[in-house]
């Protein structure tokens, strides 16, 4: 199972752009693209700066679990690996 996020769907986050979001989710805006394009893991920081940046929406409500997938594209994940010390990097992450 893998972890996808919900953040950027309906584009009605209560953000003007990814700007905003990334200063109310205390992570870079270059983190934030990347996540939402597919080429960076979901990570702990992102986790937890989704939290902060929509206080009042449960963590069920912000990810979600879906199958693993044996590629890699937008929406999609890889896996933790000893090479990364464990720590997931993209939109979506493996558990």
């Amino acid at each position: 199972m893998i972890i996808k996020t919900r953040v950027f769907e309906g584009g009605s986050n209560g953000y003007k752009n990814l700007t905003e979001l990334a200063q109310a989710m205390g992570i870079s805006v270059s983190q934030i693209y990347r996540v939402r394009e597919g080429t960076r893991h979901i990570n702990q920081k992102f986790i937890v700066g989704a939290i902060k940046a929509f206080p009042n929406s449960k963590l069920n409500d912000l990810f979600y679990l879906a199958p693993e997938s044996s590629s890699m594209s937008p929406g999609k994940v890889g896996h933790s690996s000893p090479e990364n010390n464990g720590h997931f990097t993209n939109q979506s992450s493996a558990l």
